[in-house]
């Protein structure tokens, strides 16, 4: 049974404010923040244009040549700014657009992070939905162009995938603005609380990766306590990324941890050593 003091906390914003001035996007009158991230040619623009309307603008990201596109919406009396990150199919940060969709989802903590699928080429697009649910565990998958799916005779049990993936999927044809009520209760729902999602992760069958997880996840929490989705730092760490690996040495991780008054600066040289040794 929920206490009031655990009811309370399930419904307040995740995201972490500091961060997102940082990555350039302010919540001032705003409740929640949501991530739009999907694949290229998903209809992920479409799904933006249906829940914001006219209700949005574009720039860029600090230091960054790539565009910005933001917009808002109400639903149940609360106000969501959401932020249209740049189409990508992974994101292991081997270009900027996948620099920027990856640290805006691993740093600013959106409330709620929607990615939209292409239901006639699920399969491709899945590999960034594991992704995605291996730094949040907030998300709403989008199963978009479900017209062309159906045109297609292509049969998708949605309440399977949905239980495999442990969050919400959602059948949407945003051209003809299908399946749009149900997109923005499902986000309502994840953002408040209502739904809590236990996704999926993949699970090592290794042994030794498996104790070099560990051991590298409880190292990144001591340095940089209290700091967010450190499994997945440690897993990008374990498979050589380079953007994360200078991220520890230039001390940009700690910088975001006393951001969060979390873990000191000198922390990441410490870090740095041990990782060394």
């Amino acid at each position: 049974m929920n206490t009031p003091t655990t009811q309370a906390c399930a419904t307040c914003p995740v995201h972490n404010t500091g961060n997102l001035i940082k990555l350039g996007v302010k919540m001032d009158s705003w409740d929640y923040v949501v991530a739009l991230a999907g694949n290229p040619n998903t209809g992920k623009s479409t799904v933006f244009n249906s829940l914001t309307g006219l209700r949005q603008h574009t720039g860029n990201w600090p230091g960054k040549t790539v565009t910005r596109a933001e917009g808002g919406f109400s639903y149940a009396d609360k106000r969501y700014k959401i932020v249209d990150l740049p189409g990508t199919y992974s994101l292991l940060s081997t270009s900027t657009d996948e620099e920027v969709a990856r640290n805006f989802i691993l740093f600013g903590q959106p409330d709620v992070t929607v990615i939209v699928v292409d239901a006639t080429r699920l399969e491709r697009n899945l590999n960034l939905v594991l992704q995605v649910l291996e730094i949040t565990n907030r998300v709403v998958v989008c199963l978009n162009l479900i017209d062309e799916a159906r045109r297609h005779r292509l049969d998708i049990n949605d309440r399977l995938l949905a239980k495999e993936l442990g969050v919400p999927v959602v059948p949407t044809a945003a051209r003809q603005g299908e399946g749009i009520k149900e997109l923005l209760q499902n986000i309502n729902a994840v953002a408040t609380g209502e739904f809590v999602c236990k996704p999926r992760r993949i699970k090592s069958e290794s042994k030794a990766l498996k104790h070099a997880l560990e051991t590298l996840v409880k190292k990144i929490e001591v340095q940089f306590a209290g700091i967010h989705n450190a499994r997945w730092i440690a897993l990008r760490l374990l498979e050589g990324d380079t953007r994360i690996i200078e991220a520890v040495n230039s001390g940009d991780l700690a910088d975001l941890a006393q951001t969060q008054q979390l873990a000191p600066a000198p922390a990441a040289e410490t870090f740095r050593m041990e990782m060394a040794a």
